[in-house]
């Protein structure tokens, strides 16, 4: 992973002792509240519901124990005991005091940490595969193009004040495990005919209020192009993009009223000057960044000892089944860990599971953890003759939860426990679903199924691309949810259908019971999931099983 040098250590310590300063005034009075809100959030600092929160860069999802161990630390000393790890690969801390940030922010400066961009009109954190370096269908690991892109939208000073956010994503192989159909900009790293690598380069995705799928702008863009050409995209948006009305203000707008063919050749024509005067990436800076992200040094030697374990330990082999990817080394697996425990809040690690885990990736893991966009923590190179004393380990810290996939490893964004834009609550409805489906007993037999739950419709949750999708609103006071059905985040990205009315907080958890019951009812056989049992019947029969039962319901009332 990349390492500060001197100038971004530098860089860090005075955004620092300059937010620092800022405190103080906002804290004595000199600063109003209107005059210190766009400053708190250059340095990622919301105010929420009950308190300010402070959400943290973890760029590409790439952490070391050193680094996790830090954020345990915050954790236990300035907020209550636990951290939140967001759709974004990000952490939040949801309960520190204003006068205490900037401590936090030296001490996330001391392990090669800050919050900047992590809020606002500009490029936020490049979000990539939780997967990368590791995975056996990667083309190439695309953490150095995102670090890449990391140090050049950090600061940079055209597009500090873009219509709104921006969101870059990028997978390096063929299944796309960061949704890259689903963001501003989505990088698809590939190998033209000649074997050169390059991207596809996808433009105008992006979820919230007007949820759209991203569209090809460039089939194929040689690497040494990638800057010149982001650049052009961004001087395209920030000079076409609507500044009247920030529920039309994203790129996916401006493809949408433009045309992708107009929008295409503005871009091109951008580009041309752009790359006329790009002197191109230094090569120095192309080859240190390329040593940051060397493969570590693998272990290969083999050994029947993990299959024996598996084959004398149910538990482990049921947790081998869900939580441990095939990894590019035969000698090793990718182990993902799952902070969705039965009941718990998705995302949420306390102080104590962190150092744990830090312990793990030091012990086990060649010192690399990586945060999903589906809130969990992965060790993506863990020797398979390690894996046992790894699942142990996890289980004494209460992280070896088995369900990966599952219908239980639910996204859920805060919702309205926390968020002062929520119109509904996420995690207690999380909670009762992961509670129902345990008591049934049936998440095994009904394999893969993605539930995104959303309490408003900025779907932080990523609700639209859910197989079953919930989007908690308010109607009349009372807590609303629609449920959408179908959705996708992969390669074959998909926006969810809605069913149709929404249910109230007490009726969703049957709801959701009954569309799962219809699915097990009316698939081919075990091996057809969800999704592809919805894709082949369509929304008919799941609706038919939620709203004929609520018909049923009221007559027998």
């Amino acid at each position: 992973m990349y390492t500060y040098n001197e100038f971004d250590e530098a860089f860090v310590r005075n955004r620092v002792a300059e937010f620092r300063d800022q405190v103080e005034r906002r804290i004595d009075g000199s600063l109003t509240e209107d005059e210190f809100k766009p400053l708190r959030l250059k340095n990622g600092v919301y105010l929420q519901l009950h308190a300010y929160m402070l959400r943290v860069a973890i760029p590409y999802g790439t952490i070391n124990s050193r680094q996790m161990r830090q954020l345990a630390l915050i954790a236990k000393r300035f907020d209550k005991g636990y951290g939140h790890f967001t759709t974004r690969q990000n952490i939040q801390f949801n309960w520190p005091r204003l006068k205490d940030i900037p401590d936090i922010l030296d001490l996330l400066a001391d392990v090669g940490m800050h919050a900047i961009q992590t809020s606002g009109n500009c490029i936020r954190n490049v979000t990539a595969d939780h997967f990368a370096g590791a995975a056996a269908d990667e083309i190439e690991d695309p953490r150095p193009t995102a670090e890449l892109l990391r140090q050049w939208s950090t600061d940079h000073p055209e597009f500090q004040y873009l219509p709104r956010k921006f969101k870059i994503a990028i997978t390096g192989a063929p299944n796309d495990r960061a949704v890259t159909k689903a963001h501003d900009i989505g990088l698809r790293m590939l190998r033209n005919e000649a074997g050169e690598p390059g991207y596809e380069v996808i433009v105008g995705g992006g979820l919230g209020r007007t949820p759209m799928v991203g569209k090809v702008v460039r089939d194929f863009l040689p690497k040494a192009d990638l800057l010149p050409y982001l650049e052009a995209i961004l001087q395209v948006y920030n000079l076409s993009g609507r500044r009247d009305n920030k529920y039309k203000a994203r790129i996916k707008i401006l493809v949408h009223e433009t045309g992708l063919d107009e929008i295409r050749e503005k871009i091109e024509a951008a580009f041309v000057r752009q790359k006329r005067d790009f002197a191109g990436v230094p090569a120095d800076l192309v080859a240190q960044i390329d040593e940051a992200f060397a493969p570590p040094l693998f272990d290969n030697t083999r050994s029947l000892a993990y299959e024996q374990a598996l084959g004398a330990d149910p538990l482990l082999r049921s947790f081998a089944e869900t939580n441990v990817a095939e990894h590019k080394n035969p000698a090793y697996g990718i182990v993902s860990v799952s902070l969705k425990p039965v009941g718990g809040t998705p995302g949420d690690a306390t102080a104590d599971q962190m150092r744990v885990l830090a312990d793990l990736a030091e012990r086990y893991g060649h010192d690399e953890l990586r945060i999903s966009h589906e809130q969990n923590v992965i060790l993506p190179h863990v020797r398979k003759a390690d894996i046992p004393a790894v699942h142990a380990a996890l289980r004494e810290a209460g992280l070896a939860t088995a369900n990966i996939g599952l219908v239980s490893d639910i996204i859920a964004c805060p919702g309205m426990d926390y968020c002062a834009l929520a119109t509904a609550r996420s995690i207690p409805v999380a909670q009762a679903i992961s509670n129902r489906f345990d008591e049934l007993k049936l998440e095994r037999d009904i394999g893969p199924l993605k539930i995104k739950i959303s309490g408003c419709i900025n779907a932080c949750g990523h609700h639209h691309v859910g197989h079953i999708g919930i989007l908690g609103l308010d109607k009349a006071g009372r807590e609303n949810y629609q449920i959408t059905l179908g959705g996708d985040g992969t390669e074959t990205t998909t926006i969810g259908e809605r069913t149709g009315p929404g249910f109230d907080a007490e009726d969703l958890v049957p709801a959701i019971e009954a569309i799962v019951l219809a699915y097990l009812e009316q698939r081919v056989d075990a091996s057809e999931t969800f999704l592809e049992a919805y894709r082949r019947l369509g929304a008919e029969p799941f609706k038919q099983a939620i709203y004929d039962k609520e018909k049923d319901e009221a007559r027998a009332a």
